[in-house]
């Protein structure tokens, strides 16, 4: 996948999100797209939890992609190794550099990379949606060829000791007016089949990257040699 994990820093990045991710969630789970996945695209998540960019990060490379793919971190600064995994700096502060950024990524996804792109801008809480900013029309009109996908995320303690997370990508976005206000519509419809899916059909979702089973789950001891030769005996009585 088109060096997506740059040498040795980029690989220990790569183990430092599948730790954190493993050690967080029971399993992350998705509904694979019914589609080949077009490249160059833009996928554009909605922004709920702090894990969100990790998630789509282990979810957008099980999608087969040729090309690498980017996301563009705020924070970059404080951790630049995000760098050996796609990770492009856009500080707030900086405009000179959010616009240096803005230009690499054109130049990409010219190139058949893709990106994520959080265009809510900031971490929130749900369930509301906030308004997507002007990047998105702004990448999408600079680099017409990329198809814009918009991608939800649901996280959900309740039936487990760990959080589950759970992730759909829709259908591409047609290009047009009023292309982020569209895509944000979009967002707001997966978010609300993943609800639908998980009340009717929960098991159509699959497991994406596995998490931390519950400590019964890890703990039954009636795996036990010695208990399984006890519930043996007993079935044969």
């Amino acid at each position: 996948m088109g060096e997506q994990v740059e040498g040795i820093v980029g690989r220990m990045v790569d183990g430092m999100i599948r730790r954190s991710v493993r050690r967080t969630f029971r399993n992350v789970y998705w509904i694979p797209p019914a589609r080949p996945v077009p490249e160059p695209a833009i996928y554009v998540p909605n922004h709920h939890g702090w894990h969100d960019g990790y998630v789509m990060y282990l979810a957008m490379s099980e999608l087969g992609l040729k090309h690498r793919f980017h996301d563009w971190i705020q924070e970059y600064d404080a951790f630049p190794l995000f760098g050996k995994i796609g990770g492009m700096p856009f500080p707030a502060n900086d405009s000179a550099r959010r616009a240096a950024t803005i230009k690499q990524t054109v130049r990409y996804l010219r190139e058949g990379r893709s990106m994520m792109l959080f265009a809510e801008s900031v971490l929130h809480r749900p369930p509301e949606l906030r308004p997507f900013g002007k990047s998105l029309d702004l990448l999408a009109g600079k680099a017409p060829d990329a198809k814009v996908i918009p991608v939800a995320i649901r996280y959900e303690l309740s039936m487990h000791e760990r959080p589950e997370c759970y992730l759909l990508f829709g259908d591409p976005v047609p290009a047009g007016p009023d292309l982020a206000q569209r895509t944000r519509l979009e967002v707001w419809r997966q978010l609300d089949r993943i609800a639908y899916v998980l009340k009717t059909d929960p098991e159509a979702f699959q497991v994406v990257f596995r998490g931390t089973l519950d400590v019964n789950e890890r703990m039954d001891m009636r795996s036990l040699p010695w208990n399984r030769k006890r519930v043996d005996d007993g079935r044969t009585r």
